[in-house]
Formats: structure tokens, sequence, C-alpha cells
């Protein structure tokens, strides 16, 4: 039986419930398909305070008494943005849903985003953006994104930036909560113990006041490529070096989370073997796969003395250079095994099953059920990871660095040896 339901309300609003009567608590939320690409580039930051202020007040509840309704009976709220949505959830008791839904309806609803708040979270928020510049394996990352997206919202930090942030109007986060969060771009769902029919006749009462329908203009991703260099006196060099991937849409997409395992998954991996393990060039390197709705990224960020640099960009490019052709059997079946254990061990989390639910039905327009995605882990063999890897690593890269560079090689440099 399928502990999956979907149910859409009059309204537009999609509700999805995945079911798990052996636990005692329910995971909860609303995420809408909005994020920081959404935003203009003059209000870069906007998604990501609203999220904030949401928790800020409403017409009935001020912000103690929206934490404390939740933790007063232990239940959990949190919420986040990314590039492309935002999350607002709780993990709690399944006798307290009822109570926790009206928190997050009425938050969703009828926040009043005070002055003095906003100007209290604006406070909070560039205390934020500072304790990212001060983590130079966060920020090296936000300038990676700028670059890859140069002059897009979609590469634009989600935090967003000091200047703006200081500035930046009441109304502009009314205007964009009004035009933005509506019921078809949003999707309430719940995992653990829950009745559907229950939780769908509880969200249908409490979600009437949602703002209409507007249109949205969404930029198309457009990967540009290049580098960012950014000299700073620290102990390490961070870098990034990464690719044009391939979107959650594009049926290659499994193909390529399966070839950034491969490549840089694991403590198995062919760079954590070769870089760190056989070199001892690093303390810390990695290769992942990231999709978006229409374009992704395949990037490598290793960490490392500025002595290793100049052996270390080489090493990297010959790994990617001499992938096609010497995969092995073994170790595509490992990345397989990898990439769908983590798929089905991630469903013993409650949370984490309401957010991938949620996630899979907004931009799939259907949920994905874990079955499903270990078929297509399974489809994937050597032609297909070979023909990706090939897509991918044609194109143009993009290279952010911070930290001691005088001994990185030239941009144009590992251009070339990339394209060898």
């Amino acid at each position: 039986m399928d502990s999956i339901k979907i149910t859409t309300l009059p309204n537009g609003l999609r509700v999805v419930t995945d079911t798990v009567s052996e636990v005692e608590s329910v995971a909860a939320g609303v995420w809408v398909g909005v994020g920081t690409r959404n935003e203009d580039l003059s209000a870069n930051g906007a998604a990501h305070m609203v999220e904030h202020m949401l928790f800020k007040g409403t017409k009935t509840r001020d912000a103690l008494q929206i934490s404390e309704e939740v933790e007063n009976v232990g239940g959990y709220m949190n919420a986040y943005t990314s590039r492309e949505l935002t999350s607002y959830n709780v993990h709690l008791l399944k006798d307290d849903l009822p109570l926790a839904m009206d928190v997050l309806a009425d938050i969703l609803q009828n926040s009043v985003m005070p002055d003095d708040e906003i100007d209290r979270e604006r406070g909070v928020i560039l205390q934020e953006i500072g304790m990212c510049a001060d983590t130079p394996d966060d920020i090296v990352f936000d300038h990676y994104y700028e670059t890859a997206y140069a002059g897009q919202a979609l590469g634009a930090p989600i935090l967003g930036r000091s200047d703006i942030i200081s500035s930046i109007a009441r109304e502009t986060l009314v205007d964009y909560v009004r035009r933005l969060y509506s019921p078809s771009r949003m999707v309430v769902s719940a995992a653990g113990n829950v009745d559907h029919d229950a939780f769908v006749e509880m969200v249908g009462g409490l979600f009437d006041h949602l703002p209409e329908d507007r249109e949205s203009i969404k930029v198309p991703a457009a990967y540009t490529g290049g580098v960012h260099l950014s000299e700073k006196d620290l102990e390490q060099s961070h870098v990034v070096l990464g690719f044009d991937g391939i979107s959650r849409q594009d049926d290659d997409f499994y193909t390529a989370q399966t070839l950034a395992t491969l490549l840089g998954g694991g403590m198995a991996s062919r760079l954590f073997q070769e870089v760190r393990e056989k070199r001892g060039l690093v303390y810390s390197i990695f290769g992942v796969h990231s999709g978006f709705s229409d374009g992704g990224q395949l990037f490598i960020y290793a960490g490392t003395g500025p002595e290793k640099l100049p052996e270390l960009i080489p090493v990297v490019c010959d790994q990617i250079n001499g992938l096609c052709g010497s995969i092995t059997p073994q170790e595509l079946a490992r990345a397989k095994a990898q990439q769908k254990a983590s798929t089905l061990i991630a469903r013993e989390s409650m949370g984490t099953r309401a957010d991938q639910n949620a996630k899979s039905l907004l931009l799939h327009g259907h949920v994905r059920r874990a079955e499903e995605i270990v078929r297509a882990y399974d489809a994937v063999d050597m032609e297909a990871l070979e023909r990706v890897a090939r897509r991918i690593f044609a194109s143009s890269p993009t290279l952010s660095a911070l930290g001691p560079l005088q001994t990185l090689e030239d941009f144009d440099a590992i251009k070339r040896r990339l394209a060898a």
C-alpha cells in the first residue's frame, strides 16, 4: 500500500502526506517554490529576509508567542531559503500537529512585518553575512555561483548583499510575499503519524487567505563560467572548480549524481584516494553535483596549504581528463550503491521525507517514490556515465579561489589542461 497521498485543494494548494504509523511524531510544513532566483537583483536578499520576518509577529501573535507555542509542547520549528525554494517546517508529536499548522498558517497569511522588527532583523542578517564572510569555505561558494551565473539572480548570494539589506524597504518584502506566496506555488507536506484526509481538511480550513496567483518571471539559467580570485591572508587556500551540470528535469540527472559520487563522493572516490590518501595534498576534497529546475553544477572543492596548490590543480585536472575509458565496473557499482543507500536511508527521517516529497511535487508535479529513484540509479550504465562525463566536462569551467593564491596556476593554463 502506497504511504504517499496527494490532494489539490480548490484554491490550487497541494497537500501531500507520507504516513508512517509506527512513529509518534509528524514532520510538516509549507514549501514555497520561490527563492533567491525570483528576486530582482536590486533586492537581493529579499527572499531570505522574508523567511526571517514571517516569524516576527502576526495580527494575533508576537515573535515570542510564535516560538513558545511550538516549543511549549516540545516541538521544533525551522525554516530555510535556497535559490529555488523556501521552507517553513515543524517536527513535533502527532497530537500537536493542529497547533503547529495553525501557527504556520498564521505566519504565512497574517504576518505584519513591523518596522522595528525589520530594523532589528536587518542587523541580525548583516551579522549573518559577516559570519559567512569570515568562513572561507562558505564564501568561496558564493563567489563561485556569482561567477558561474554572472549577472543573474540565480547566482546571487542567498543572504543578500550588505548594502542592499541595509536599506531594503518594508514594501519590498511585503510585495515579495503578495506576488509570490500564492497557492499554486505552495505545497503543504507532512510525514509521520498523520491521517491524510484529516490533514487535508485541517489545511483547507487554515490556508484560506493566501494571495491570488500572479505571474512570476523566472529568467532561465544561463551558465557563463569564468574565474573569481580573492587574495586573503589565510592559512589555507580554498578552491572550487566546477562545470555546467544537469537539471533535475533531465533524464541524465541521476547519471550526473552517480558521476559526482564516483569522482569525489566518499573516501573510496577517485579524488579522495588520489589527492588525499596517495599524495597528501589536502585535508578536505569532495565532488558534488547539484541540480536546479533548469540547470545544474558539478563542482570539486579542495582546501589545501598554498605550497600544495602547484601540484593539486594538475592532479585534479588529470583525474577529470582521465575519467572516460578508465572507469571500472566495481567503481560504477559502488557509486550506484552509495546513491541508492543514501536515498533509502534518508527516508528514515520524517523531516527528510516531508522535505523531499514537497520538493518533488513542486518540481515534477508528482512525488518521485524511492523505488522510482532506485530504478533510475540501477539504469545507469558505463555508456551513460561516460556520455554524461563528456557532456559536463566539455563546458567552460568556473574557478573560485580564496586565500593565499600566489602559487595558483593561471586560469587560462587550467582551461588548457582541461581541454587537453
